[in-house]
């Protein structure tokens, strides 16, 4: 600075020095952007709005001035996206403003203020925030002077409505299990369960896991039903859903069950008698059918002695035979002789036959279509008594 000496005309000389020094750009000027302590890195909630603070002093100025008049700002903010990619959020050159929608300058222009406000924020806003100053003179170029400083912003999330579920059957000495999950958190969200009155109750771990939001109920009880509330929460907000639990005894379904298992084992038993039942009519019909090659004929069974019995006024009463004649099961070979039927049948008497008084009846054997005795006694014929009828009309 230089120094002139102390009259009132120096003093005049001293403010015109003074003030065209100040009014002068300066040759070599330096720019340097400000940011509050601490405020280099931003949390805001989604929905609401930011700022991220900047300004600009010239030639180590402690504090913001209102700008030179020979002051000519280019003033750029970019929100740094991925891959390196720069998106404009806001510009400011001679004179004109644009931006995005949501993003102002907090200070309308001329201002070294060049705070920038973002409102309506979204989670897509998160990122870091380059702020890109540029400063010259009027005059030419030489003057001209750039800073940058980056900002980092975050937007937070607060968790969206959870929802809650179920898995498992809700019976008693069973387990089942609670699960919450938000769609949407930043930072990822916390979980906690509880029990709504009037049986309140807390839920820690090991039955609670806060991270995935699940909660584990074993060997359930009656006195375990209830609504049960999941609250999912993180440092900007929390929300919550809730889920009823009815815990059955489960007499229902094992009735239901147990008529079912009736009702299987009732068809099965029916199938296999059915079954049974063919198998042995198929038996008995293969056995009826079978060809007995061993077979032998009977033999001629002679007429038993005292088979009639003759009453005393000399009526016959009946005629019974000593035994039964059975026959054999099996089909007779082919080629065996058949016996031939006996003959049972009682010749009534002949008119023309003489009558006798205390003869004893003699047997009549008829020989069918010329055959003799002999011959039929061979195939098995029983000869047959044929009584006679006295004068009084009685049989003797």
């Amino acid at each position: 600075m230089v120094s002139l000496p102390g009259s009132p005309a120096t003093s005049l000389l001293r403010f015109l020095f003074l003030g065209l020094t100040t009014l002068a750009p300066p040759s070599r000027a330096q720019l340097e952007l400000h940011v509050p302590p601490g405020l280099t890195k931003l949390q805001a909630v989604e929905g609401a709005e930011v700022v991220l603070p900047v300004w600009y002093t010239l030639q180590g100025e402690v504090s913001s001035t209102k700008p030179k008049p020979w002051e000519v700002l280019t003033l750029m903010w970019f929100l740094e996206k991925e891959k390196g990619l720069m998106e404009q959020v806001l510009s400011h050159i001679s004179g004109v403003t644009s931006s995005k929608t949501g993003a102002s300058l907090v200070y309308s222009m001329p201002s070294r203020n060049v705070s920038l406000r973002l409102q309506g924020l979204q989670e897509k806003d998160s990122g870091p925030y380059l702020c890109s100053v540029n400063v010259q003179a009027s005059q030419g170029k030489e003057s001209r002077v750039h800073s940058s400083r980056t900002l980092e912003l975050n937007v937070l999330v607060p968790p969206a409505p959870p929802s809650c579920h179920l898995r498992g059957v809700p019976r008693v000495g069973t387990n089942v299990t609670l699960g919450c999950q938000s769609p949407r958190s930043k930072p990822a969200a916390q979980y906690q369960w509880v029990r709504s009155p009037p049986s309140s109750q807390v839920f820690f771990a090991p039955a609670l896991d806060a991270i995935h939001g699940s909660l584990s109920l074993k060997n359930l009880s009656i006195s375990m039903s209830g609504v049960y509330i999941c609250k999912a929460h993180n440092e900007v907000g929390s929300a919550q859903c809730n889920v009823t639990l009815e815990v059955s005894t489960g007499h229902g379904a094992t009735v239901v069950a147990g008529a079912v298992v009736g009702t299987l084992v009732g068809l099965g038993l029916l199938a296999v008698l059915v079954i049974l039942y063919h198998r042995r009519t198929k038996a008995l019909e293969e056995q009826a059918n079978d060809i007995k090659e061993d077979a032998i004929a009977p033999r001629t069974l002679p007429w038993p002695k005292g088979s009639d019995t003759i009453s005393k006024n000399g009526t016959l009463s009946s005629v019974t035979s000593a035994r039964a004649l059975r026959l054999p099961r099996g089909t007779p070979r082919p080629g065996a002789l058949t016996p031939t039927p006996s003959l049972s049948s009682q010749v009534p008497p002949s008119p023309g036959l003489p009558r006798t008084d205390g003869a004893h009846p003699q047997p009549i054997s008829h020989s069918p279509a010329g055959v003799s005795s002999s011959a039929l006694s061979r195939m098995g014929a029983v000869p047959v008594m044929v009584p006679a009828q006295s004068q009084a009309g009685s049989l003797v």
